[in-house]
């Protein structure tokens, strides 16, 4: 299928990838796609080490991208995978860039259900994700409620769905202030859609570090072209709405019931030292969640955006622990 008109230009954004639509979940989302590619790029990062997959059929990568990001947000991430040898792949999620935007479906059980659909419409029986943010929310949440369909998990800022609602009830104030703002009816849509409000990239800058240089000018604009595509706005604070709704919902209760179940696959957990929404002690409070090989990873002077506010460090932790659980 083709993109529609007036999302190629904010969305198709031309690189060494494929941009693909595929349907899942009884929805159509937009992929972007590239090939593994036999060795090292020159210039390529390696840290140091020979990091490239093992000859044979690489596992997907699937990268999944949180607030207010789509796709793009992993621009490194692609070209450093393929240059390793594996097979990548980024999709904007329910609501977000290129791929459908329907007026419900934004609660983990359904969004899950979407990333495990994409992954068998691109091919595979299972996948590696790796999700920062939102996508690292559902990313646990497809992890525990689909296993056969993910192979191992790394999640980027974002801790287990019942650590951040714990952390929330407990008064976190950075995420509890954000969350809370995102329940006002359309003046958050405004605020996100609209560049003039400066809401975006206030937004951006005051989540990373204070060491950082992300975001420049033309992320910002970036995700602010992506934003501009209604009702993109709207579907990116749905998912901030249903976290608030479920804590007094039996669709958020019957959820936090599944997320009991132990995540037995390998679990790589990534955060930034900086970052100012994290709940204290909750890489450790995850690890409580896991059953299977866990480790995690704290990057100094990174903020809530370790894969654009530090690629080549993160890309070093990504890749030493996809060879180490032996996923190439």
């Amino acid at each position: 299928m083709g993109a529609p008109p007036d999302t190629a230009g904010a969305i198709e954004i031309p690189g060494p990838w494929q941009h693909r639509y595929v349907a899942a979940n009884g929805a159509r989302f937009h992929v972007v796609e590239a090939q593994p590619i036999s060795s090292p790029e020159p210039g390529g990062r390696s840290g140091g080490a020979d990091l490239s997959a093992a000859p044979g059929d690489p596992p997907l990568v699937l990268l999944l991208h949180g607030f207010p990001e789509f796709w793009w947000t992993w621009r490194d991430q692609i070209r450093t995978l393929a240059a390793h040898g594996y097979r990548v792949a980024a999709m904007d999620l329910r609501g977000y860039g290129g791929s459908d935007k329907p007026p419900r479906g934004y609660d983990p059980l359904t969004l899950s259900r979407d990333v495990v659909g994409v992954v068998k419409a691109l091919g595979e029986r299972s996948a590696v994700l790796v999700g920062h943010g939102w996508g690292g929310y559902v990313a646990w949440a497809a992890a525990a409620l689909h296993p056969r369909e993910v192979s191992a998990l790394c999640t980027v800022s974002a801790p287990h769905p019942n650590v951040m609602l714990s952390s929330l009830r407990s008064r976190n104030a950075v995420a509890l202030r954000h969350l809370l703002a995102m329940q006002v009816p359309t003046l958050p849509e405004r605020r996100l859609s609209r560049a003039s409000t400066g809401f975006l990239r206030s937004h951006l800058e005051s989540w990373s570090s204070p060491s950082s240089t992300f975001p420049d000018e033309e992320t910002v604009a970036t995700y602010q072209a992506a934003l501009r595509l209604w009702p993109a706005p709207h579907c990116a604070l749905e998912y901030h709405r249903w976290l608030f709704r479920s804590r007094f919902r039996g669709d958020g209760r019957q959820f936090h019931r599944y997320m009991q179940r132990p995540v037995a696959q390998p679990v790589c957990v990534v955060n930034g030292a900086d970052d100012p929404a994290l709940p204290r002690g909750g890489a450790d409070r995850s690890q409580r969640q896991v059953t299977g090989p866990y480790e995690t990873h704290a990057l100094p002077g990174v903020g809530h955006f370790p894969h654009e506010e530090a690629p080549d460090a993160f890309d070093d932790v990504l890749l030493r622990w996809l060879a180490a659980t032996g996923r190439d």
